[in-house]
């Protein structure tokens, strides 16, 4: 799974941010890297140098052998804030997304009981 991570002219893009971004995805999506081929983060602080109330986005793109692309997004305070929520929306879309594909009709269900 390759990660991409791309910012914008008001976020300063180190090998260090860029490091921590990528160890927390593959420990995030780990059970899903099977699946998905490429992943892209993009970070943008939409009010420059201002400051304000969830002004940090992060989006996440996630490229899945034979499916159309997944893309999640989160705004918050703080650029961490912005990229671990989106993380965590990544995972919630995937969990659905993957579920749905690896479904098998008459399997089994999780009901018990009488009707």
């Amino acid at each position: 799974m390759h990660i991409q991570i791309n910012t914008d002219e008001n976020i300063e893009g180190s090998e260090e941010l860029a490091a921590h971004i990528t160890a927390n995805l593959k420990t995030r999506l780990d059970r899903y890297s099977e699946h998905i081929t490429s992943l892209e983060v993009h970070l943008s602080d939409e009010n420059a140098a201002k400051s304000g109330a969830h002004d940090k986005r992060c989006l996440i793109e996630a490229r899945i052998e034979g499916l159309q692309p997944e893309a999640v997004s989160n705004e918050s305070d703080t650029l961490e804030g912005a990229w671990s929520g989106a993380a965590k929306k990544m995972q919630h879309a995937l969990d659905t997304t993957l579920g749905k594909r690896n479904h098998v009709k008459g399997g089994e269900t999780i009901r018990v009981g009488d009707l």
